[in-house]
């Protein structure tokens, strides 16, 4: 059922209301594209109702743009329709002034953006909605706001809908801006794909009666099984990094398989290796471990007739759900007892589990006081390639690619951070500047009383980590952070072995640097003991150069410097 089907049954449930209040206002507007504008309010709604939203936020969505292009100001329609949906307007309205260019000076505005979803994140949602019908009709309007808007898009709203869980729109949004983003690309893909796209759903047709046949044989009653053609924006990022060659690009279209229960879900999976072997490494189980934003399913990808490679992605009908519209899957509502009626809908309030990335943005957020920080931090921390590194307990933590034992510390608990003396990669001892990557179980080990080294600052990749580093220097020299040095203090972890001090003070004196003070502590950590140099120098390259030189000797598993 469409919104203007429930104004026409029940005018006078909140929906109903909101779309007699919106065509009222809208009355004699027009679009670029010449319709009249109340369409885009109500495309804008139905993609709302669609993702099973409440009441309230579909009335918002219907009037979306009411007290920004008419006569009429929130606190009419606060008497209306009450504080939560004027709340909610309120929001959009600000979010309507944004206007992304990729520019530093847009810094206050994707604050506000931030901010926004993170007291309500139904104002995010609607926006969301409101994008994608905009970007739907982008081509009615100007060239020079077509290319603005499509960055804006995706730069900004489909990766912010892929954060929400919300894959399915994160990559309509995608591709609706990547043919104005570059359109050449574009162009090229279309002539060049077509053909291919064609001739893998062939093949896949001739093998889906296989696979159907062999799950009947075991007692698997699929609910679906359909291919899923992948996404030119995806599948361009993809080809660049296989030399624009298609014959490497396995998941062109792959098979996706709905089934009853996470049982099937395995089942599944086992009938498929048993018919094709599987691709070595190519087997991915994100039921058992989610990604963090929510998304389950098993991917396999195997060597199927002829030879032919192809990739299989089975999940339950909810998990299907969740991976096509993520948050808005949670933001169910209720009905009251007695009745199905529309007016009687009430919000059943996401978990709170479910926003936990939008409260850590305001917490950040608050920590920043430099405005240009913030931004960095959003780009870097929000907009780049992730890696899922687990703790020792099971717990997936979301770092951006890049990150270090000292970024995944920080990012479990400042303390954590600012005390953190080594780690352990799946059980091997790294040093603190070593990258992790997808799948690595991490350990910190902590001393109480620690604080972080300046040398940190060098290799560490969040913001986040950056900025607690800085304080508590800041904290710990009793004056702004950075501090003018003359010596430096170099720490090395190494095995107690005899000679590992002159092996260490022959690399330092043959760079002509003098050793003020060396000294070895006879506290180990995990059999480790840590030695310490103070030199006459404070070139920070001549110290990096040194520090390499260092962890090259036999034995030492980490080397940290501090100036002093």
């Amino acid at each position: 059922m469409s919104v203007k089907d429930i104004a026409k049954k029940e005018p006078e449930s909140l929906i109903g209301k909101a779309y007699i209040f919106a065509e009222k206002a809208h009355n004699g507007q027009k679009r670029a594209s010449g319709e009249p504008y109340l369409n885009h309010s109500v495309c804008t709604a139905d993609f709302l109702l669609e993702w099973k939203l409440d009441d309230e936020t579909v009335a918002a969505g219907l009037l979306h743009d009411v007290a920004e292009d008419t006569s009429i100001t929130l606190n009419e329609i606060e008497k209306e329709f009450g504080k939560n949906v004027s709340f909610l307007i309120a929001g959009i309205t600000k979010l309507g002034k944004i206007k992304y260019r990729g520019t530093e000076r847009q810094i206050g505005s994707i604050k506000k953006l931030i901010l926004a979803s993170s007291e309500d994140i139904r104002v995010l949602l609607i926006k969301l909605a409101d994008r994608y019908h905009n970007m739907q009709t982008l081509r009615f309007l100007p060239k020079n706001k077509q290319k603005r808007i499509a960055l804006e898009t995706y730069e900004i709203y489909a990766p912010l809908a892929y954060r929400l869980g919300m894959q399915n729109l994160s990559g309509e949004l995608e591709d609706l801006a990547f043919p104005y983003i570059n359109p050449e690309a574009y162009k090229w893909l279309q002539e060049n794909i077509k053909v291919k796209y064609e001739d893998r759903e062939k093949y896949l047709a001739k093998i889906k009666p296989i696979v159907a046949k062999a799950l009947a044989e075991t007692g698997i009653r699929p609910q679906k099984i359909s291919f899923r053609a992948k996404r030119y924006s995806s599948l361009y990022k993809k080809l660049l990094r296989y030399d624009m060659d298609i014959e490497k690009i396995y998941d062109l279209v792959a098979f996706r398989i709905i089934v009853s229960s996470v049982e099937d879900c395995y089942a599944t999976l086992g009938v498929i290796h048993k018919l094709w072997p599987p691709f070595p490494g190519r087997i991915k189980d994100y039921i058992a471990m989610p990604k963090p934003n929510g998304y389950k399913s098993l991917h396999t990808v195997v060597i199927a007739v002829n030879k032919q490679i192809v990739e299989f992605q089975i999940r339950t009908a909810q998990m299907h759900e969740e991976a096509e519209n993520g948050i808005a899957a949670h933001w169910a509502y209720e009905e009251k007892k007695g009745g199905k009626s529309y007016a009687q809908r009430r919000t059943s309030v996401a978990d709170k589990k479910e926003v936990k990335w939008v409260q850590q943005l305001r917490t950040w957020q608050k920590e920043q006081e430099n405005s240009e920080e913030f931004l960095e931090s959003m780009k870097i921390d929000f907009f780049k390639d992730r890696i899922f590194a687990i703790t020792p307990k099971g717990e997936v933590i979301d770092l951006p690619a890049g990150s270090t034992p000292v970024d995944f510390a920080y990012r479990i608990h400042s303390d954590i951070g600012n005390q953190c003396i080594g780690a352990k990669v799946n059980g091997q001892i790294v040093p603190l500047a070593h990258k992790l990557i997808s799948g690595d179980i991490v350990e910190i080990n902590t001393q109480k009383g620690k604080k972080p080294s300046s040398s940190w600052l060098e290799f560490v990749r969040t913001e986040l980590a950056k900025h607690h580093i800085k304080k508590e220097l800041s904290q710990k020299k009793g004056m702004a952070f950075p501090v003018k040095s003359k010596k430096t203090e170099f720490r090395v972890l190494a095995k107690n072995r005899i000679g590992i001090i002159k092996d260490i003070s022959i690399i330092i004196s043959r760079s002509h640097i003098g050793i003020t003070s060396i000294n070895s502590s006879s506290e180990t950590h995990g059999g480790f003991h840590v030695v310490k140099i103070i030199c006459d120098i404070n070139d920070p390259k001549k110290v990096q150069k040194i520090a390499l030189k260092l962890k090259n000797i036999e034995e030492v598993k980490e080397v940290e410097y501090k100036f002093i």
